[in-house]
């Protein structure tokens, strides 16, 4: 689905589904400048039924969503591992999470890991501590309300990625390729 990115003022919503603990991030944007509202998980690990975890997941994000109002959602995508079970379970917990937005009408994005630690550090490979520690710094959150759990700013970190990509000046408008990109931008490009 497509962001409303001319909207001045919106809320993005950020999740990082686990089937074992769901961080979840909030992110306010009033014109140019994202400002951070709100993040936490939803930890699960306690609960040994698998479809009570899914359920779960659904009313947690549901009550997000109730919650904070938010115009967008964005989710971190799966990444491709070794075990099969495991991205099966992981996808579940993704599927339900964005039933929740659809119930709500909201417009998905997905983004794969390496692309939201790009976004956020500059370094596709940055270690979680390393994302923490620059949203911290880039948001400015105060200290007692910096989450302990990484997902919970692993969730941040996919809000603020959203943010980043809905406001990139190249986004605004849509190429075909790089013939279609150069026709549009015949002073930006030497021939």
């Amino acid at each position: 689905m497509e962001s409303s990115t001319h909207n001045t003022e919106r809320i993005i919503l950020g999740i990082d589904p686990g089937t074992n603990v769901m961080g979840y991030g909030v992110v306010q944007v009033v014109g140019k400048k994202a400002s951070y509202v709100a993040m936490g998980i939803l930890d699960i690990r306690k609960t040994e039924d698998t479809y009570l975890k899914l359920k779960s997941i659904y009313n947690k994000t549901t009550e997000l969503i109730e919650q904070y109002l938010p115009d967008e959602f964005a989710i971190e995508a799966q990444f491709f591992g070794k075990n099969v079970q495991s991205m099966l379970k992981l996808g579940r917990a993704q599927g339900v999470a964005i039933a929740a937005a659809l119930q709500r009408d909201l417009p998905i994005a997905e983004y794969a890991p390496l692309k939201i630690k790009q976004a956020i550090t500059g370094n596709g490979a940055a270690s979680k501590e390393q994302v923490s520690k620059m949203l911290e710094q880039i948001l400015k959150i105060p200290k007692e309300d910096l989450e302990t759990k990484l997902d919970a700013t692993d969730a941040l970190g996919v809000a603020l990625c959203h943010y980043y990509e809905t406001n990139s000046p190249l986004r605004t408008k849509k190429f075909s390729s790089w013939k279609d990109f150069a026709a549009k931008n015949e002073t930006r490009v030497h021939k």
